[in-house]
């Protein structure tokens, strides 16, 4: 089995709100391995590239605005269908009617100040990861924990 990376953002309101502790654990306990880790203020060029598809809505002038606004902190996480498992432990958009027991759900009320990014797919992800990280930046390791969180014929 494939093991991908995702690119995970705790936006400038989780950052605000002290959430980015439990946001790891909350990975952690998953079982997803975390590879690269910082914090960055994101440029216009950075937001231009990483929110592409929305640069003709109406509100793309104002979501680089708060995306630009404070620091981020940048996340890839690995796995085995990362994308899909990181997308559910964050629930859906809309942070009022996101899952119980998600993130969102947990923590949020917003459609905007919805605390958290995770890629859509795994395309998204290897470009959104280039956008931030660069190769050098991220781990690859094994850890004593891959034993006990897959069987033999999922860790490939």
């Amino acid at each position: 089995m494939k093991h991908t990376r995702t690119a995970v953002l705790v936006k400038p309101d989780g950052l605000q709100r002290g959430l980015i502790g439990e946001i790891i654990s909350r990975f952690e306990r998953k079982g997803l391995k975390l590879v690269g880790l910082k914090m960055v203020n994101l440029t216009d060029e950075m937001l231009s590239q990483w929110y592409a598809e929305h640069k003709d809505k109406a509100f793309f002038g104002d979501l680089k605005s708060f995306m630009g606004s404070l620091p981020v902190v940048a996340m890839v996480w690995q796995g085995i269908d990362a994308v899909p498992v990181v997308r559910k432990l964050v629930g859906t958009t809309l942070g009022r009617e996101a899952e119980a027991g998600s993130i969102r759900g947990d923590y949020g009320m917003s459609q905007q100040y919805n605390l958290i990014h995770a890629s859509s797919s795994d395309e998204d992800a290897a470009r959104e990861i280039k956008i931030i990280f660069d190769e050098q930046e991220l781990a690859d390791y094994s850890s004593v924990q891959d034993q006990v969180i897959y069987a033999d014929y999922e860790r490939g």
